[in-house]
């Protein structure tokens, strides 16, 4: 499986870039899900939508089309994954709404948050196991073999984040992987072609091991997000 979308679809500065101008707003996921089979939802970090949002969501999007969601940051950042059960199972009442449209969870912990092993271990127990959870670790005392040793025996992934030009280790401890781009080395933080040239490489290396792959650009100020998106898209088609 490989799915490639970009973070949110909600952006103003789409119209005319991405949306005709003329598309109302409440038309733009319809349109989004008919150029692109996943997005991840970043509103969710922010603000726990309500289950009659994730459920109109699904309805405008085609069968197949899967959404990735952004956990909580009073989950992640607030609380730091400490006390989790009762923001989590919220969090999971909620997302249901979803339906099988609902892909891959993602956790981003926040960068002064240094690794505590028994805390991720408590937060990985509690989590439903019918989804797929990623984490995004942003303090590098993360990146160690214990922790990958943990995150494989949920079947977590690692998110792999490439930010304007390196990239966090590029370790797969899960059966699948989840990545994330929040900028390239062009004008505006577009991605040279050189860049997704060297990423279609590894996740085409990916595909072949067996590992699905879920992929996502992030929002940028001139919407290169989108193009950057098909331009990796078109990379991996042949």
């Amino acid at each position: 499986m490989l799915r490639i979308g970009t973070s949110g679809w909600n952006y103003p500065h789409w119209r005319g870039v991405f949306y005709p101008r003329e598309l109302p707003p409440r038309r733009w996921l319809q349109y989004y899900s008919a150029h692109f089979d996943t997005v991840e939802i970043n509103y969710s970090f922010y603000r726990l939508p309500a289950r009659e949002t994730f459920a109109a969501w699904q309805t405008q999007v085609p069968p197949g089309f899967l959404f990735a969601t952004k956990g909580s940051r009073f989950i992640t950042h607030l609380k730091r994954l400490q006390d989790p059960a009762e923001p989590v199972e919220r969090f999971f009442s909620h997302l249901a709404a979803l339906g099988p449209t609902a892909g891959p969870i993602l956790w981003q912990l926040p960068p002064q948050f240094a690794c505590d092993r028994e805390r991720l271990a408590t937060f990985l127990a509690i989590l439903p196991r019918a989804y797929r959870h990623a984490f995004e670790f942003r303090h590098d005392s993360w990146y160690c073999e214990p922790v990958y040793t943990l995150l494989a025996a949920y079947d977590a992934a690692l998110c792999l984040a490439d930010r304007g030009g390196g990239h966090t280790p590029l370790v797969r401890p899960a059966t699948w992987t989840y990545i994330r781009f929040h900028g390239g080395l062009g004008a505006g933080w577009r991605y040279l072609d050189a860049q997704l040239t060297t990423w279609a490489e590894r996740i085409a290396r990916y595909r072949a091991e067996g590992a699905a792959v879920y992929a996502y650009f992030n929002n940028d100020a001139y919407g290169h997000a989108v193009s950057d998106a098909q331009r990796l898209r078109a990379l991996l088609a042949g």
